[in-house]
């Protein structure tokens, strides 16, 4: 099964249409992966319906790099007894 990490990146490759082996942690994901902000939002939707949750936008949007949401989502995930 996949990480909350892998699954991180490939709904990113696929919102940004890049190849997902390309993509790493460490990647920011405006400077690096070149997402504007109509894009942030759609991950942020995205995100939500590949994990099945809530986000509070504002801190999502504020997430800066592919790790940092990975970590974040997986936090919402277990405040919202969602499985990952």
């Amino acid at each position: 099964m996949a990480t909350v990490q892998d699954r991180v990146i490939e709904v990113t490759a696929r919102v940004l249409q890049l190849d997902a082996a390309d993509i790493t942690p460490d990647n920011n994901f405006t400077s690096d992966l070149g997402a504007e902000s109509v894009q942030s939002i759609e991950l942020v939707a995205m995100f939500e319906e590949e994990f099945g949750i809530e986000m509070d936008e504002d801190g999502a949007l504020a997430v800066t790099t592919v790790g940092s949401a990975a970590e974040f989502i997986a936090g919402v995930c277990k405040e919202q007894g969602v499985e990952v």
